[in-house]
């Protein structure tokens, strides 16, 4: 049966693990009871988003062809592209800002500092442009937060790494995420288990006793990770049953929605900290406004879609949402009526512990950088600093509470304290 588990959990890419060497009652306690929050989700549009038909609206010098600058919408303090004409099936910018601008935070002027897909991803998703051992904010706060749980991280593509810290669950569809959840189960079926109550308990007791009295013994590192593995894939086994509950009775046909009623489900379960949801396609060299004004409404219809099924589990007020992208698009159009790489974009936050309804920084008339004042988040082209994603990582450890937890500690910044954002989350 344990076998059984560990090979489900492998087919959906699924990474169990325990830290070796911890005592037996710490483990005990701390997987007794279900992780309550914060859950932290990281929407990434893969592949470079055109930020000008979204949050960072011109409608001059023809770097947009749908709209003019008098056509630009304003909700509260934001402004934004009208899409409602133009956009295939998805979210318009108006129903999203309507909905949500009052959630809505908006940082704009972001210096990528780079405009190539990998080093750009790798970026955006760990603060540190020059290393590949950095682990992504999602993998980090996991592994500080939730070191237990077992789909502490998980990701649905775009750069992943953890930095050894945490294991990478990747559980691609629904019905995976029931089989994993019922692993005791013929195919993931509940009312069909390979074993009784009983003889499960029993299973469970034998294991922890004999886990207890070989502590302390000295053993070969192969053997103990072995030990160790199917130690965790009992206590886990019975912990992912608790999503069981919350997987949807029917399967959504949106990309982020599936991806997200995965995570939800963990979520609410109290097995998982963190998620990596991503679409793809973004990189639109050819036909840009053609290929944005199918894919933005998708991507804000999958963040939309979260955060109303978050509400509906009762979960949204421990939902902390990070919407992102590793490039912006030229402010020019190339001869194929694309846009190509532009290392200048925006990123979007909102949920718990995070004030609404404000937009800091900005791009000039021609979609440059405005440099801003990191005391006061105001504009200041003569003295202010180009925010890079270190300054958003720096802030975001800020905001999880981990900024001086020792994993943060091992992969520094390198963010001098006068250019830390003050007050960046209201």
């Amino acid at each position: 049966m344990r076998r059984n588990f560990l090979k489900i959990c492998g087919l959906a890419g699924l990474g169990l693990a325990m830290p070796f060497g911890w005592p037996v009652a710490a483990r005990a306690k701390d997987e007794d009871g279900a992780y309550g929050g914060p859950y932290y989700v990281v929407f990434n549009a893969s592949g470079g988003w055109d930020t000008t038909y979204l949050m960072d609206p011109k409608g001059i010098n023809e770097i947009n062809r749908l709209y003019q600058e008098g056509d630009i919408l304003t909700r509260g303090a934001h402004k934004y592209a009208p899409t409602a004409k133009h956009h295939q099936g998805g979210m318009s910018n108006e129903d999203f800002y309507s909905e949500f601008g009052d959630e809505l935070l908006v940082l704009n002027g972001l210096d990528y500092s780079v405009n190539n897909h990998s080093p750009g991803a790798r970026y955006m998703a760990t603060g540190k442009l020059d290393s590949m051992a950095y682990p992504t904010f999602a993998a980090l706060v996991a592994a500080c937060q939730g070191p237990t749980c077992p789909i502490s991280y998980l990701t649905f593509g775009n750069y992943s790494a953890t930095g050894n810290l945490v294991a990478m669950s990747r559980v691609p569809y629904i019905p995976s995420l029931q089989r994993i959840a019922n692993a005791d189960s013929i195919e993931g079926n509940a009312k069909s288990p390979f074993h009784d109550s009983f003889a499960l308990d029993r299973i469970e007791q034998a294991l922890a006793d004999q886990n207890a009295a070989r502590t302390q013994e000295p053993r070969l590192p192969r053997l103990e990770r072995a030990e160790n593995m199917l130690y965790a894939a009992q206590v886990n086994s019975k912990a992912l049953q608790r999503v069981t509950a919350y997987i949807p009775s029917s399967i959504p046909k949106e990309r982020l929605s599936q991806q997200a009623e995965i995570a939800l489900a963990s979520f609410k379960a109290g097995v998982c900290v963190s998620a990596n949801l991503t679409i793809g396609q973004f990189d639109s060299h050819a036909n840009n406004d053609t290929d944005q004004m199918k894919l933005i409404p998708e991507f804000l219809a999958g963040i939309a879609y979260v955060i109303r099924r978050a509400e509906e589990l009762k979960i949204r007020d421990q939902l902390v949402v990070i919407v992102q992208s590793e490039m912006g698009r030229t402010p020019t159009y190339n001869k194929g009526n694309g846009k190509d790489h532009w290392s200048i974009g925006s990123i979007m936050f909102l949920g718990r512990g995070i004030k609404g309804n404000r937009v800091i920084g900005a791009t000039d008339e021609k979609q440059f950088h405005v440099p801003i004042d990191p005391q006061t988040l105001a504009c200041d082209k003569e003295k202010g600093i180009r925010v890079r994603p270190e300054h958003i990582h720096a802030a975001l450890r800020e905001f999880a509470g981990i900024a001086n937890h020792p994993f943060s500690k091992k992969f520094p910044l390198g963010v001098v304290e006068k250019e830390n954002l003050q007050g960046l989350w209201g």
